[in-house]
């Protein structure tokens, strides 16, 4: 199957269904074949992969990914669109349609069931107002998970795969990349949509490490002072530790575990890097802190 036909075929189908977005859902369904090529090809995809599609919608990149994997599962939200994909995935063997919410279902079974505790490869044009607490879920827990390829609002892949310095670094950007390698893959325009969302989007890959690039004692202190730093952008990091309810770190020991490791004590957190963050949060272990 051609890519070229993606637009007229998505299209035909919203009219047969008499389909409407879901702004409940944050639905956009994609018409851009350029666009679906650049996802399918990022997502590497083999022969032997199970692939996890969050929110397939009506199917369209479904088919694709069911072309070029051996398994595909399909995790829809909306009832509505269950009987569409029954429909339009009925030539598939290899896809099984699952109406859930992806933020409650059991993954560590799903994997251990569909594809033999393997690791998963998630793809999914993500809903942009629950990007976040998804991508999340997928790095935090312990599920077995290769990579995550997905669209995204452009702003939000900017932030995720964003350097120290920068605008966009922040919580967010540490936190993936504590858990994976991020790449910016393409931009897209909202003319790939039906109907257009009001922002540029982006595809992002996401590659899991088996293990964290840097050696945390206490990964819940570290992620608290990550958030406290950036609580308040325009503060010292030291008045930002010392404020944080979360944590109780009086000035002079943030000010000590700072100059322990060089840095300056007027430092603020968007300068900090993964690295950095991590030393000072194994040097602050047991100075202070309430989970």
């Amino acid at each position: 199957m051609e890519t070229a036909g993606i637009s007229a075929q998505t299209i035909e189908t919203l009219q047969k269904y008499h389909i409407r977005a879901q702004k409940k859902f944050g639905q956009n369904f994609l018409i851009d074949p350029h666009v679906l090529e650049k996802i399918l090809d990022a997502a590497q995809i083999r022969q032997e992969d199970c692939i996890v599609e969050i929110g397939p919608g009506i199917g369209t990149m479904t088919q694709y990914l069911a072309q070029r994997a051996g398994k595909v599962v399909a995790v829809e939200i909306d009832r509505a669109l269950i009987p569409v994909l029954q429909d339009t995935l009925r030539a598939y063997q290899n896809v099984e349609i699952i109406r859930e919410d992806i933020l409650k279902m059991d993954l560590r079974r799903l994997a251990e069931e569909k594809n033999e505790g393997r690791p998963l490869k998630i793809v999914a044009n993500l809903p942009y107002y629950i990007t976040t607490p998804i991508v999340m879920r997928l790095l935090e827990e312990q599920i077995p998970i290769h990579s995550i390829t997905v669209m995204v609002q452009k702003e939000v892949a900017q932030r995720m795969q964003a350097q120290p310095g920068g605008k966009d670094y922040g919580a967010l950007s540490l936190t993936v990349q504590f858990y994976a390698k991020a790449q910016i893959v393409g931009k897209v325009p909202p003319n790939c949509f039906l109907p257009r969302p009001g922002v540029d989007s982006a595809v992002i890959r996401l590659i899991k490490y088996e293990k964290p690039p840097v050696f945390v004692q206490d990964q819940k202190l570290m992620f608290a002072l990550i958030r406290a730093s950036f609580g308040q952008r325009r503060k010292m990091l030291v008045n930002g530790l010392h404020n944080a309810q979360q944590l109780s770190l009086d000035r002079e020991t943030v000010i000590r575990a700072l100059q322990q490791m060089g840095v300056s004590p007027d430092v603020r957190g968007e300068t900090l890097t993964l690295e950095q963050f991590a030393g000072l949060s194994n040097l602050l272990s047991g100075a202070g802190y309430h989970s």
